[in-house]
């Protein structure tokens, strides 16, 4: 049975990325970039978000969930360190 995406958000130096997280039995199956409505972002800041992404879906799922499923209140996560 197919789900719909779940959409991140990326935002860098005023630029913003969506990414669809394709889930299949709570697996990370793949990820799809779509550009914001922001000019598109640049290569290597589109490769670091998407590897930061891959490392953290879980986490990223369980905000989501929390936010639309629970209806709890949730703070974005501002990134300062590398991978």
């Amino acid at each position: 049975m197919e789900h719909e995406p779940i959409h991140v958000h990326v935002l860098k130096s005023g630029v913003e990325a969506v990414f669809d997280l394709i889930i299949e039995d709570g697996e990370l199956k793949d990820i799809v970039y779509r550009q914001g409505k922001t000019a598109p972002m640049n290569e290597k800041d589109r490769t670091i978000a998407e590897a930061f992404v891959r490392k953290y879906y879980r986490n990223i799922i369980e905000k989501w969930i929390n936010f639309f499923v629970y209806k709890k209140r949730i703070r974005s996560t501002k990134i300062s360190k590398k991978l």
